[in-house]
């Protein structure tokens, strides 16, 4: 070899490993191949719903490469999020987290095998929620709360139904019954749809049910809203009063969807991730079709949603405390 060709042989392996060296080597941009979004309710479902508008509008921005919407059901999502904790923490598995998986099981079950705050990096919360408080016309008198509170002070007995055992559906149905003076009997289901079954059927007197699940019902005059569970009505359903206006004024309380990935996902992925899912969510299409399903659009930062999960996290061990309420997967 002639010494100048030795010389270019040097040069060029020194130059390959200071660009190695300060991380300025080429690298397969991200995302190269499909991503999974895993979510921990059936298809249909309010977060289902949020999902695959979330995944159809990323994937549009992503060109040819997709999302895959995958659902994990059962044990109010906690499968689905014990699975996304185990996953490579390459972005090619996140989840669509909510207020149960997130900030309420911490407090809930003896032995969850995940930790919110040490398994999942926030990426952004993408929508929030309140809940109608829902009872069956053909089987309640009831056309407001205080109504429904005096009708069940006189069947002695407050029957309601949940979309699962560990939800904001679950606990606020025990804050419903505190504000009213009775002590509720909640009836967990896998999902909202087989609640409001439940409901239509005669099993159970009332539902909580996120604004987008309630509003078709009601509309259809099947079931009646009773009340509204933010601290002011819902564009949804503006006829609707709050059940804080109705005088029960501690009673507040709302749901949320929003994406998460596996800890230890590279910051420079987490914040693409961050900058995309907030484009999706914001587009006049995504936040169309969210805002149509009763949803209210936030598509936050990271930080945000971290403190919003720290936040949420200490309001909710309240609620649960005083239920004494404790499972076991």
């Amino acid at each position: 070899m002639t010494s100048i060709n030795r010389r270019t042989l040097l040069g060029s392996m020194a130059a390959t490993a200071l660009l190695s060296s300060t991380g300025l080597h080429a690298q397969t941009p991200y995302p190269s191949r499909p991503v999974r979004l895993i979510v921990g309710f059936p298809a249909g479902t309010g977060p289902d719903m949020v999902a695959r508008v979330l995944a159809q509008k990323l994937s549009e921005g992503w060109g040819n490469v997709g999302m895959v919407v995958d659902n994990r059901t059962g044990a109010g999502g906690t499968i689905a999020a014990s699975e996304a904790a185990r996953a490579a923490p390459d972005g090619y598995t996140l989840m669509l987290g909510e207020t149960g998986t997130l900030a309420i099981a911490p407090s809930i079950y003896n032995r969850l095998p995940y930790d919110p705050a040490r398994d999942f990096a926030p990426v952004s919360q993408v929508v929030s929620t309140d809940f109608v408080l829902l009872v069956n016309p053909e089987r309640v008198p009831a056309r407001n709360v205080r109504d429904f509170a005096a009708w069940t002070q006189q069947q002695q007995r407050l029957l309601m139904a949940t979309f699962g055992a560990g939800t904001p559906g679950h606990f606020g149905a025990f804050m419903f019954g505190e504000a009213v003076g009775q002590n509720p009997e909640t009836v967990h289901y896998r999902s909202t749809g087989d609640a409001l079954s439940a409901l239509f059927n005669g099993d159970v007197h009332g539902v909580f049910a996120s604004v987008g699940l309630a509003a078709p019902q009601v509309r259809s005059g099947r079931l009646i809203a009773l009340g509204s569970t933010g601290a002011t009505r819902t564009n949804a359903m503006p006829d609707v009063p709050t059940i804080k206006e109705q005088g029960y004024n501690n009673l507040v309380f709302a749901s949320w969807f929003g994406v998460v990935a596996p800890a230890n996902t590279p910051a420079d992925i987490l914040a693409r991730l961050t900058t995309d899912v907030q484009k999706a969510v914001t587009s006049s299409d995504g936040r169309a079709r969210l805002e149509e399903a009763g949803f209210r659009v936030t598509g936050t930062s990271q930080e945000d949603f971290a403190r919003i999960i720290a936040s949420d996290t200490a309001t909710w061990a309240k609620a649960v405390a005083a239920t004494g309420f404790k499972a076991d997967l």
